[in-house]
């Protein structure tokens, strides 16, 4: 069984509460939603479902949004990808800041605002890691400082974002070239490769291959066979819309 959307074992017992009351509406427990973002930061914890209810009374209360706690919510959801919660965030952000602008006012907002260049700057960090695109994901992330500062409040965003590429990694393969690892987690040479794939994914290096256990991901597959059907099935079929239709 999955875990439940709104279940997260590290939230406090205050944002529970307001999470489960209506509460979750008062503008006045944005306050509260901020200070708990900043924890998540600093703690390597994720709580998705209260940081889209602190987007959503933003929405509702356009003159309380914080720029910084948004850009820090989007950075904390790029860690946990591939998981939705990036596309769920952005889409509460108001129209202007979304990647595509659709508007003539909104290309001019976004030409315009700080904000918006951080939010679309996240967005392509985000596009590249969903398809799977890691060094281009790590040249753009060390390309610009304005990165460099977006993903500065949030504790061991590297480290972070190696497990979870880690993770993809050995859902797809059972080898892989050593030197092709060392750019996707943007390590930059083989004793630091083999000490992260050893200590932090248990896995093994056998001269300029890294080898990953069977997983039920990565395991061979029998080929399945599609099941034959005859003409005479067809022909049942066909008649039965024709009885049907008269």
């Amino acid at each position: 069984m999955g875990v439940a959307f709104d279940k997260c074992e590290t939230r406090p017992a205050n944002i529970d509460a307001i999470l489960s009351g209506l509460d979750r509406y008062n503008p006045e427990t944005t306050t509260v939603f901020q200070d708990y973002v900043v924890q998540q930061c600093e703690d390597r914890t994720f709580d998705c479902y209260s940081n889209l209810a602190l987007l959503k009374l933003y929405q509702f209360n356009p003159h309380l949004l914080q720029p910084e706690t948004v850009t820090n919510i989007l950075v904390k959801a790029l860690t946990v990808f591939p998981s939705p919660a990036f596309s769920l965030c952005l889409a509460l952000l108001p129209a202007y800041t979304q990647p595509f602008p659709t508007t003539e006012s909104e290309t001019q907002a976004a030409q315009t605002s700080d904000f918006v260049e951080s939010v679309q700057k996240l967005a392509r960090l985000s596009t590249l890691l969903e398809s799977a695109q890691y060094a281009q994901f790590w040249s753009t992330l060390n390309s610009d400082d304005l990165y460099a500062d977006l993903v500065a409040d949030v504790a061991g965003f590297e480290e972070l974002i190696r497990i979870r590429i880690a993770v993809e990694v050995g859902k797809a393969f059972r080898e892989i070239n050593a030197e092709v690892l060392e750019q996707w987690l943007d390590i930059s040479n083989r004793e630091a490769l083999e000490k992260f794939v050893k200590e932090v994914c248990t896995w093994e290096v056998e001269g300029g291959v890294v080898r990953v256990p069977t997983n039920k991901e990565n395991e061979a597959r029998s080929e399945v066979k599609s099941e034959r059907v005859g003409m005479d099935m067809f022909g049942r079929v066909i008649r039965r819309g024709f009885e049907q239709a008269v």
